[in-house]
């Protein structure tokens, strides 16, 4: 059984967590044994506010929890601050290393940039976040075609609902396409037509922040 953790921090992206919890959660009830122990840490144990204003109680912090096989950086504008927090750079160093799998799910990216994993790799992010992210590590190679990027140990998934994607790829990866056609069964869930991944279209998508910004105005 492998231990999953997933960081969460204040104005973390609600799904870019939830997704691949849902979908982890899922491969324990759609299998005759338990694949994975999933567990939220934090830099505390205080509450966590998410960016959609949901309060959750992180299970453990990063100074006391169980070993962690595969590591889960989501995303949300909390991932800014967490650019300067030493002490928790420090602590995704030392995990990281131990690791079989790190990650990143939408602006996730920029927590990988920041810790040098992203040099000469190709990755993608939300489309909104990629300017960061190559600002932060320019020598980043970014693919707005993929809805997600396996380089084996490191991993990116693209916008928040994209997480989901990447968390079944990593069930078929180590139990089988069959149990990740259970689980997307359990959960209703169907691959979007352009799961060929290479078809995403990036440049068709606007900004929902600015589509909100746009109706203010009007108002």
């Amino acid at each position: 059984m492998k231990n999953i953790g997933i960081l969460v921090f204040d104005n973390v992206e609600l799904l870019d967590f939830a997704g691949p919890f849902q979908v982890f959660s899922a491969s324990n009830t759609c299998s005759t044994k338990k694949h994975f122990n999933i567990l939220t840490v934090a830099s505390s144990l205080s509450h966590i506010k998410t960016s959609n204003g949901l309060e959750i109680v992180p299970q453990y912090a990063i100074d006391q929890h169980p070993d962690i096989d595969i590591l889960v950086i989501p995303g949300g504008d909390g991932t800014k601050s967490l650019l300067n927090k030493k002490q928790l750079l420090d602590w995704l160093r030392s995990i990281i290393q131990g690791t079989i799998i790190t990650l990143s799910v939408c602006s996730g990216a920029r927590i990988l940039a920041k810790l040098g994993l992203l040099k000469n790799l190709e990755f993608t992010t939300h489309q909104e976040v990629v300017e960061d992210v190559l600002t932060i590590e320019p020598k980043a190679v970014y693919d707005k075609n993929k809805r997600f990027v396996d380089n084996g140990k490191i991993m990116t998934s693209a916008g928040i609902s994209t997480g989901i994607d990447l968390a079944l790829h990593i069930v078929e990866k180590l139990h089988g396409i069959s149990l990740k056609k259970a689980v997307m069964d359990y959960m209703a869930y169907k691959l979007p037509q352009i799961h060929n991944n290479k078809e995403l279209k990036t440049n068709e998508t606007s900004s929902c922040l600015s589509k909100a910004n746009k109706q203010e105005s009007k108002n």
